[in-house]
């Protein structure tokens, strides 16, 4: 293998998970992740030559998974998504159930505002950062938090809530 092989399969092998991670929040179903992923590291392998020495190789390929996804939502009839009905029982936050009533309650935010929520609760991010990875303004990030956690409040059964500081 050359040094461009090499470079990119390190990088490739030290981030490919956590971006899986990232994308299964988004989409919400593994293989849909899997596939946001692979498109994300195939048009990152296509530009290695001219970003493998940006500084911020995470975001880039966290945008092009982002972008991809919101270009399946855009692009996709409206689908529905059967699910079970989750048990109302407080469970430790860790367990699979909860993440289970979490999962559904996230797949109901609209995907603009999911993939802000993603970013920003997720990944971390800042509000300025959030902005930057998906290309609009701090304000519309601020907007897309409070309307996505409102969505997410609606749905979560009153025993889960959501706590937040300031959104913004």
């Amino acid at each position: 293998m050359g040094r461009r092989e090499d470079g990119f399969t390190a990088y490739y092998r030290a981030r490919a998970a956590s971006m899986r991670r990232t994308a299964y929040l988004l989409c919400g179903d593994w293989h849909a992740a899997e596939d946001l992923v692979q498109t994300a590291y195939t048009k990152l392998y296509l530009a290695w030559h001219r970003v493998s020495r940006h500084d911020r190789l995470d975001q880039y390929v966290r945008r092009i998974v982002l972008r991809s996804f919101l270009d399946q939502q855009r692009r996709a009839s409206r689908r529905e998504y059967p699910t079970d009905a989750v048990p109302d029982v407080a469970v430790d936050a860790s367990a699979p159930e909860e993440r289970m009533v979490l999962l559904a309650a996230l797949a109901q935010v609209a995907s603009r505002q999911r993939a802000v929520l993603v970013l920003r609760f997720w990944e971390d991010l800042s509000v300025a950062e959030t902005a930057e990875v998906l290309g609009i303004t701090e304000g519309t990030v601020k907007s897309h938090t409070a309307r996505g956690l409102e969505t997410l409040r609606r749905a979560l059964p009153e025993r889960h809530s959501i706590t937040a500081g300031d959104p913004a």
